[in-house]
């Protein structure tokens, strides 16, 4: 059976037309294979592998910031979709009790509303990388 491949979801023709990955950037090219046979130099060979590994780390930085650029409103969506979510189901959410509005009465000396889901104290997230020669090193946190 016959599909097209940019309306499949898992090919790489998919995810360039979609925008979900880089399509023109130069350390692309770099990585088609090249048929041309080429006389065993070693400071050729050297050259090469130098320069395979700054084409690496610039396609890595490249792609981050690729990837970064394109999950950049995310947050603000999701943080939307729970508040409508929260809107639309608010019957759902536990009412506030006649004891603690009278306490909070007392104590402004007025009738306030006062959210009844408080945020929880979180912990900061602490990311730890192991080291090769054994230990732990913390890392910073995005």
């Amino acid at each position: 059976m016959k599909r097209n491949p940019r309306k499949l979801k898992w090919t790489k023709a998919f995810r360039k037309s979609a925008g979900k990955e880089m399509i023109v950037d130069t350390t692309l090219t770099f990585a088609a294979r090249r048929n041309i046979p080429v006389r065993y130099n070693r400071d050729h060979i050297e050259t090469t592998l130098k320069a395979m590994e700054r084409v690496s780390e610039i396609r890595a930085k490249r792609e981050r910031a690729f990837y970064i650029k394109r999950m950049a409103g995310n947050k603000e969506r999701q943080r939307e979709a729970d508040r409508k979510l929260v809107a639309e189901n608010e019957h759902l959410l536990p009412r506030q009790r006649a004891s603690e509005r009278m306490a909070l009465e007392d104590m402004n000396g007025e009738t306030a509303t006062v959210p009844v889901l408080e945020e929880k104290n979180r912990k900061q997230k602490l990311k730890q990388r192991l080291l090769v020669g054994g230990g732990v090193e913390e890392m910073d946190v995005d």
